[in-house]
Order: structure tokens, then sequence, then C-alpha cells
């Protein structure tokens, strides 16, 4: 058994979108992705007032990736041009496979901008290898209870898991490139172990507090990297720690990312570009 060793810490820089607290570590200086993982913003914590605009992020297409928003707390609406739509709440996670594309808006319900409250959300873009970028679209959306549990180390740890398997435990999205996704909540000095990772990349990002990995400690709102050929990882929380946390096989292709497209090539961003200017990608009505 070798253990996953910390390659670097990458803390998010501050981005805000309007009246959005945002941060982002990925991209950021020095590293383009975590293959397949693209991008990651961090919105909040923060706390709207009553009678707020909310979410910024109205009507607009992708194409070629998936996009997974894990919302941590407050709510936020789904609606896309394939005819899905929902209200998301703490806990919950909407996973959508942009694929061929399709226009979506991710925004705030009425009863959060007539009251205000707390919000706290994470999006995470996750490529597509080159056979599977113009998969038809598909969405999942899921409540905090449709998100099974999974508790180690005598009740120090507890793993939501979203995508992939722990053990005998299996997730409820069945993703289209064997994703392993999960949110973790580890008190002081809780642990959960990992393994199988060799050959995977490892995507980690603390929210709240903090962690040790392999000796080092990860402060919040900092994503680590870490090397590729490791099969087993212990994180133990540093008090009380929040993280997402996934893995996946590297794609390893050519990334050509224009605005919401991410593809192989300059000629298939054209093609996306001319698809949806066409009207071929749908659209979405408030």
């Amino acid at each position: 058994m070798t253990h996953k060793t910390v390659l670097a810490l990458h803390p998010a820089h501050r981005d805000d979108i309007t009246d959005l607290t945002t941060r982002r570590p990925l991209p950021g200086p020095g590293l383009e992705q975590v293959d397949p993982f693209l991008f990651l913003n961090h919105h909040g914590p923060q706390v709207y007032p009553p009678n707020n605009r909310g979410l910024p992020f109205g009507p607009h297409p992708h194409r070629g990736f998936e996009t997974v928003s894990f919302i941590l707390s407050g709510e936020m609406a789904h609606l896309d041009s394939g005819g899905h739509e929902s209200v998301i709440g703490p806990g919950g996670v909407q996973w959508m496979t942009a694929g061929s594309g399709l226009v979506h808006a991710e925004i705030s319900p009425e009863g959060f901008k007539r009251l205000g409250g707390p919000l706290e959300i994470l999006q995470l873009w996750v490529n597509l290898p080159p056979a599977l970028k113009m998969s038809p679209p598909r969405y999942v959306g899921l409540q905090r209870e449709d998100i099974p549990a999974h508790e180690a180390d005598d009740g120090r740890a507890r793993l939501h898991l979203i995508s992939g398997t722990y053990g005998e435990h299996v997730g409820p999205i069945d993703t289209l490139t064997g994703v392993f996704m999960s949110t973790l909540d580890l008190a002081g000095g809780g642990r959960m172990h990992f393994d199988g990772l060799s050959g995977r990349n490892v995507f980690l990002y603390v929210v709240d507090g903090a962690v040790r990995i392999s000796g080092r400690e990860i402060p919040r709102w900092t994503l680590v990297t870490l090397d590729l050929a490791g099969d087993h990882l212990e994180i133990e929380g540093l008090p009380d720690a929040r993280l997402a946390f996934g893995h996946a096989a590297p794609i390893g292709a050519p990334v050509v990312a224009h605005g919401p497209f991410v593809m192989n090539t300059v000629d298939e961003i054209r093609q996306a570009i001319g698809g949806y200017n066409a009207g071929k990608f749908g659209n979405v009505r408030l």
C-alpha cells in the first residue's frame, strides 16, 4: 500500500460576482486543471437580506462537460432547455450533463429573494472525454435525504456519497465516466480512509475548518493536489472540517475552453458557438 502524497496547496482567490461572494481555487496560478476536474467556484458563505436579487446566473449555454452544484446552505432553483426543473435545498446536489449542449439557469426561488437567508454553494465543472462530449444532456437533482451517509471512526467521520462506491455503499448518481464524488464531515481528530486511488486524480477542497494529509495541514478555502501513483489516502479533521472530495481517472485529452464551452479543438468551439447562436441548444423562459 502506498499513500498519496501532497504535491501543492492552492488557496482560493477572491473574485466576487456582483454581490455574490465568490472564491475560486481552480483554475488558479500554476494550476489549469486537475484532470478531469476543470473549475470550482465557492459562493458564500454569506447572508442575503430580504428583498434581494438572488443568484445572478440567468439563462446561459454549456457544451462538452458536466456541472456539479453542492448547495451547502440556502436554496437554488434549476431550469434547463431539456425540460428539467427543481429547487434544491441545503445538503442537496445538482448534477447536469451538458453534453451536446443546452441552456440552463441557476437562480434563487422567489421565497428566498423575498425573505433572504444564508447561502453557500460550490459549483464544480467535470470534463467529458472526446467520445462523450456530444452525449445527450441530462440532469439529476438530489435533496439531502436522497444522499446516503456513511459513518466511520466511531461517528467522527461522515461521508455523504453522491456517486461511485465506498465499500458496499453506492452513490445515487450513475456517472458517465466513473467519477467518485462526495462531501465529507470530520470532527476533531476524526479520520476517513480511501483506497483504490492509484492512477486516479483526487479532487479535494476544504470548505470549512482544516484537515491533515500526509503530515501537511490544509486550511479552509484551499484545494490540494496529490500524486497520481499512490493508492491510499487518510484525511484527518483539525479540529472540525467539511470538504468536497472526489476522484476520477484522468482523460489526458486537449482542453480548449471558451466561456461556457469546453471542447478539444478550436473548430469544435466554433461549432458550439454557431449551434448556440442558431438556437440549437433550446431556451429557458424565466
